[in-house]
């Protein structure tokens, strides 16, 4: 809006900015480039409120990604220990079963010792 018409119409401006949230944009008579603007109060604030915004906004962000963090920490820890308690037991029982049919005197066990063996080694 051109700087004369604002002069003319300024509280018809503020009412609309506040009623509305609407900006409007001042501008120099016949000069396209904006140069001031009439805002809403609320999204007027001050370089130091905006820095103190993203101050606390980058604090609470820090802290979820340290929470994050430790939760990941902690359930890699929880997925090894699952891990080697699951490889611990099938080596038990592939134990067993060795005691109880030798390999070569089954072959649909000895294909599942194979099958294992290959998945063993990754």
């Amino acid at each position: 809006m051109p700087l004369r018409e604002l002069r003319t119409r300024l509280t018809q401006v503020i009412a609309m900015a506040e009623l509305t949230d609407t900006v409007t944009l001042v501008t120099r008579d016949g000069d396209p480039r904006p140069l001031a603007a009439v805002v809403p109060a609320a999204a007027a604030r001050s370089a130091a409120q905006a820095r103190a915004d993203d101050e606390r906004l980058a604090a609470v962000t820090a802290g979820w990604a340290r929470r994050l963090e430790e939760t990941h920490r902690q359930g890699a820890r929880r997925h090894a220990a699952e891990l080697r308690a699951v490889t611990d037991a099938l080596a038990e029982v592939w134990a067993e079963l060795d005691r109880r049919v030798p390999p070569g005197t089954d072959a649909t066990v000895d294909r599942l010792r194979a099958a294992h063996r290959d998945l063993s080694r990754g």
